[in-house]
């Protein structure tokens, strides 16, 4: 009759058991547009493709391929958010073991006295019997919370969306990491283009120089010529030190990335290199590709399927809960009797716990969860409209930094046929030596506006590959 009860009960409990309290997770929605608008018509167009998964090497440059391709393996960023998986995930493993049975053995010796005045005098004593005695003990516990409303469900299912949230977060981190990585370095080729163009522009003042004092002394240039000369070759030396501190300091940013110590890639970063070409066309997706593929929209949606998952935790507080708990094992005075059978012992049968008045606590921590919820569904609405943001704005930025590099182009070629000119009419004596002063000037400053304007360009093409949450499959 009792293993009767026993197994009714037991069946009972299975079928409550299919329980689970509080809302289920609803995947959120916004309206989008069907597009980005209108294309850009610039020379590197955008057009409505696949985003690309690795858009640094589209650059088609060796070196920022090379380095990415470490950047996986060695960031400390990434290191670090690979633990922090790893970390919610032994958690999620650690909620669910509350729904297995768990079982638990403990032995124990004991040697007692009892207080003859105490409550265990009132017994008449057995002939032969003792206040003093040896107790051996030997015991196997079970317990199995049937967890009849879900609250360990829900909490398994909270800790795998943590842990889904911190997958996003690491994806995060790489395409963090890989757009520092393209920034940093298309800023170091821009910033040694610009030293290129600022040595060559030097070594064409140092032979100006030379010519204005062999005029000198053959006394068809003055001496105002001469300190002209001077004065702009040590203008221009004077902005050397800065580019290399500039350069040093990018060299050791990249190092950083890479988890390398400074001025460990010296060596191999300092060669001068060109600054990487654009690509033709760049393939922007469509806004509603957007929620499932930047990380930060698809953290916030896995924070939000944790708050809901939480708020049926709170809710499954209300109800009661069953546990299933057994025990057998053996007792004894003596040693010699420890495993005989009249020294075994058994229990088993159900614990129910009904919340009856917890001062108002159950519904504090409901109403704290879903308020949880609420900020959640908030914060995930935030999240992609900032990141529609992010895109428009990059395609802007990106849209017309290139309309300022076609300007620029055209400039440098103005001031280059200006300079040029100046040199003739300056070398023919027609001219004083200020107006070679003044275009070659002109020409260093368009020279280093166009190399400044492609290495803005370059890097707010990567602020647009960012903004489209592609890149960050490299470090799966």
């Amino acid at each position: 009759m009792k293993c009767r009860s026993i197994s009714v009960l037991l069946t009972g409990s299975l079928v409550l058991s299919a329980c689970t309290m509080g809302p289920n997770f609803q995947r959120p929605t916004m309206n989008t547009p069907a597009s980005w608008g209108p294309e850009p018509q610039s020379v590197s167009q955008t057009y409505a493709g696949a985003v690309d998964t690795r858009w640094w090497q589209n650059f088609h440059d060796p070196e920022l391929t090379s380095l990415a391709n470490r950047l996986g393996k060695q960031n400390l960023n990434l290191q670090i958010a690979a633990e922090r998986i790893s970390e919610a995930r032994s958690q999620m493993k650690a909620a669910a073991s509350a729904g297995l049975p768990q079982a638990n053995w403990s032995g124990s010796y004991a040697y007692r006295q009892l207080s003859s005045e105490g409550i265990f005098s009132l017994a008449e004593p057995r002939p032969g019997s003792s206040m003093n005695f040896n107790l051996y003990e030997n015991v196997l516990s079970t317990s199995w919370d049937l967890d009849l409303f879900g609250t360990i469900r829900r909490s398994v299912e909270a800790q795998h969306a943590n842990a889904t949230a911190m997958l996003a977060g690491r994806r995060a981190t790489a395409l963090a990491a890989v757009s520092d990585l393209a920034t940093s370095y298309m800023q170091l080729r821009g910033v040694q283009q610009q030293q290129a163009i600022l040595k060559s522009n030097i070594a064409l003042a140092r032979t100006s120089l030379k010519l204005v004092k062999e005029r000198f002394a053959n006394g068809v240039a003055t001496n105002l010529d001469v300190s002209q000369a001077s004065a702009q070759l040590a203008s221009m030396s004077a902005d050397l030190p800065g580019l290399e501190n500039s350069e040093a300091a990018l060299i050791n940013a990249i190092s950083l990335l890479l988890a390398e110590p400074p001025r460990a890639l010296e060596a191999e970063l300092r060669p001068y290199s060109v600054q990487p070409p654009l690509p033709a066309r760049v393939p922007v997706g469509f806004p509603s590709d957007l929620t499932r593929r930047r990380p930060d929209i698809l953290q916030a949606e896995a924070r939000l399927h944790a708050a809901t998952a939480e708020v049926g935790v709170a809710t499954a507080a209300f109800y009661p809960d069953i546990t299933l708990a057994g025990n057998m094992g053996t007792e004894s005075f003596s040693a010699a009797d420890f495993f005989s059978l009249p020294a075994k012992q058994f229990s088993v049968g159900p614990t129910l716990n009904i919340p009856v008045f917890e001062g108002g606590r159950l519904i504090s921590t409901l109403q704290f969860r879903k308020a949880a919820q609420r900020e959640a569904i908030l914060t995930w609405h935030n999240t992609v409209l900032n990141a529609w943001r992010e895109v428009d704005d990059a395609m802007t930025a990106y849209t017309k930094a290139q309309s300022t590099y076609n300007l620029t182009q055209q400039a440098l070629l103005q001031n280059k046929a200006a300079f040029n000119a100046a040199h003739e009419r300056y070398r023919q004596g027609a001219s004083d030596y200020l107006n070679v002063v003044a275009t070659q000037a002109a020409l260093l400053s368009s020279q280093s506006a166009l190399s400044i304007s492609q290495t803005r360009t370059e890097t707010t093409l990567v602020g647009l590959y960012r903004a489209l949450g592609g890149g960050w499959e490299y470090a799966e």
